[in-house]
């Protein structure tokens, strides 16, 4: 038996909150380290590499107001940034994957086409805003489309086209996406030598004359709303002649790509008849430009669940959303698959959260969070949302 076994429970004590503080420090220690590893003061995309993946990267306001202020960035996404007081990126091994082919790419061969996919929630249309920042700082010309989905399932209105027979013009769709491109590139346009290449008559008294400023055209459309669905046609074009004559080099970046082959819209005829999306005036502008016989160019689309209705939500695979017509039409492409978080990501996601005081950590957090959410991106938002 123990002569003193009061000293000895006391020795006990003692070493256990040792080793309990020796631990806390260890896991402060690493938390800390952590939560200086999870951002990156390197706000310029044209600088970020593999070192920077799964690290945190603030989207200046003012860029943030050229790019995105007219769409580009999720809804969700959005109420989140308002929330914080800032927007964060996300670096991620697909955009930095689409971002070194893009630094290595020779323009003077046909342009390169890219299609992101992946499950519904996976951040494409994030990686896609990443990649249009790089493009942005690279002085591209921008022809954007933040979602095909709200052309042909929410537009806003429709009227039989004057100038093709069994079209259908949405017009007020259309005057916004090129207010949406005037915004994008207004350091772009004011260039000189962005002309157009023809005269273009819209009406016995109305026309732009050829060597007019690319940013007259862009203005008519947004000023004569009726004329706009034939304007966004007429500029795909007289961006395609620009960029094969080498005045500008240019980014197409479609989100939902696949909507312009889902057989089933709703947009409708005055018979309130179905309308498919080729007979949509402004689509041919935009399959126009995923064409690979320009150059000095580069496409960057995504295939998503989402853009189609839910019962034919059945594959994220780019054969099945694209169909064999939107397959052909891309062909041949390069698939960059955007999955669920990693790891690293999870953890980096949540640091995120903590050092916004959005979450409050305790024991098991990450390993529980990780578990619910699948390591889907926007199910962890969800799951750590407001209620």
């Amino acid at each position: 038996m123990l002569k003193r076994p009061e000293r000895f429970i006391i020795k006990c004590a003692q070493l256990h909150n040792s080793y309990i503080q020796s631990l806390h420090t260890t896991v402060c220690l690493s938390s800390q380290e952590r939560l200086q590893s999870f951002r990156t003061n390197e706000e310029n995309p044209l600088n970020h590499n593999e070192s920077n993946t799964a690290q945190f990267y603030k989207l200046l306001e003012s860029d943030k107001a050229k790019l995105f202020v007219h769409g580009g960035l999720p809804k969700s996404f959005e109420t989140q940034a308002k929330t914080f007081n800032e927007t964060c990126l996300m670096i991620r091994q697909p955009a930095l994957d689409v971002i070194n082919c893009m630094k290595n790419i020779d323009y003077n061969k046909p342009a390169v086409r890219f299609v992101l996919y992946g499950k519904k929630g996976t951040g494409k249309s994030l990686a896609m805003a990443h990649i249009l920042h790089y493009a942005f700082k690279q002085d591209f010309l921008i022809v954007h489309v933040p979602w095909v989905g709200n052309w042909m399932r929410r537009c806003k209105e429709q009227s039989n086209s004057e100038s093709k027979e069994g079209y259908i013009d949405i017009n007020l769709d259309a005057a916004g996406w090129l207010l949406h491109f005037k915004t994008q590139n207004a350091h772009i346009l004011s260039k000189p030598k962005l002309k157009t290449s023809r005269d273009h008559v819209w009406s016995k008294r109305e026309t732009t004359p050829k060597d007019s400023p690319l940013l007259e055209l862009i203005e008519h459309g947004i000023a004569r709303i009726k004329y706009a669905s034939e304007t966004v046609n007429a500029i795909c074009e007289e961006i395609k002649i620009l960029s094969n004559d080498g005045k500008c080099r240019t980014i197409v970046a479609i989100d939902g790509y696949n909507a312009f082959f889902y057989r089933i819209t709703r947009v409708f005829t005055v018979k309130k008849e179905p309308v498919l999306p080729e007979k949509v005036t402004l689509t041919e502008g935009f399959l126009n430009l995923t064409k690979f016989d320009w150059k000095n160019g580069v496409i960057i689309v995504t295939v998503d669940e989402i853009a189609i209705a839910e019962k034919d939500q059945i594959s994220h695979l780019p054969r099945y959303l694209l169909g064999k017509q939107g397959f052909e039409h891309l062909d041949p492409f390069v698939p960059i698959l955007v999955s669920n978080y990693t790891k690293k990501e999870v953890l980096s996601c949540l640091d995120y959260y903590k050092e916004r005081k959005w979450i409050q950590p305790y024991p098991g957090l990450e390993n529980e969070v990780e578990f619910v959410s699948a390591s889907n991106p926007y199910k962890l938002m969800k799951i750590c949302a407001s209620l």
